[in-house]
């Protein structure tokens, strides 16, 4: 009897775990889930209580026909050529504190305190220098600033993936004959591959969600989705429906990024964490 009754038991407790995860999977899920639902439906029936009354993918055609898919394509160039532009000072920079100490601890915290300055108090500085350079309303401006802003962090990032990476390595390449430039070009870089992807999509994302410094530095032609998002509110109201798509089509890109390297990611993010 008592065997039987903690077989129950354990039944028991196994179902209220899983109830319990599937309770939580309802609440992660039913967000995104009902707005791609909003985003499939006429404005007229986007508040409808209805699970779907009916279909159409008129509020995509209709955004990526206007001004949104310029905006689109605005992100993708700002995005990744921030990244393309930070990841070899990055990696360079993080190399350097992580083999030689360049600076000592000063010069880490010196990185890291940039970080700590809240962008409302950058934005107007960066906006006058960058007009008075010309730079302002350009993709090209947005694409330095960006640069500028994701270098502390992803400095820090891959130089915990260097500090992780045996030195030994470095020391056999030099031995052969390799430079102290050829064994980071050689040696350190293929081996940190994970952790740079893993920098570089982390930067990615953060570009691609950045709104202050793109909503100061950009026009209605250089404009970035999160500003075109905002900008999707009228005098009439919001257009709940073409929000909606405009959010899915802006979490897409990010989605199938992390899908394709999640290996790399996962390992980049653990790579510098065991010594």
């Amino acid at each position: 009897m008592s065997s039987a009754g903690d077989r129950g038991s354990a039944a028991r407790r196994r179902f209220g775990l899983h109830a319990g995860l599937a309770l939580v999977c309802a609440l992660v899920l039913l967000p995104p889930l009902w707005v791609l639902r909003t985003s499939l439906l006429p404005e007229q029936l986007s508040y409808s209580g209805e699970i779907m009354p009916a279909f159409t993918l008129e509020n995509y055609s209709g955004l990526m026909a206007g001004r949104f898919g310029q905006s689109y394509l605005n992100s993708l160039i700002v995005a990744v050529g921030s990244v393309v532009l930070a990841l070899p000072f990055a990696a360079t920079t993080g190399y350097a504190f992580a083999r030689f100490r360049t600076g000592g601890r000063w010069a880490r915290f010196a990185v890291l305190a940039t970080q700590m300055l809240p962008p409302v108090a950058l934005v107007l500085p960066v906006f006058s220098l960058f007009r008075a350079l010309e730079l302002s309303n350009s993709l090209i401006g947005l694409v330095i600033v960006y640069a500028a802003l994701n270098l502390p962090f992803l400095t820090w990032i891959l130089m915990g993936f260097f500090e992780g990476i045996p030195v030994d390595l470095e020391w056999a390449a030099m031995t052969d004959g390799a430079t102290a430039w050829g064994a980071f070009w050689r040696i350190v870089l293929p081996v940190s591959l994970p952790g740079i992807a893993a920098a570089g999509v982390l930067g990615f994302i953060l570009a691609w969600n950045e709104f202050l410094f793109a909503l100061v530095l950009t026009g209605p032609a250089t404009a970035t989705i999160p500003v075109a998002l905002a900008a999707l509110q009228t005098s009439n109201g919001v257009a709940i429906a073409k929000v909606s798509a405009g959010v899915v089509l802006a979490v897409l890109p990010l989605a199938i990024a992390s899908r394709f390297i999640q290996r790399f990611l996962v390992q980049g993010l653990t790579f510098g964490s065991v010594k």
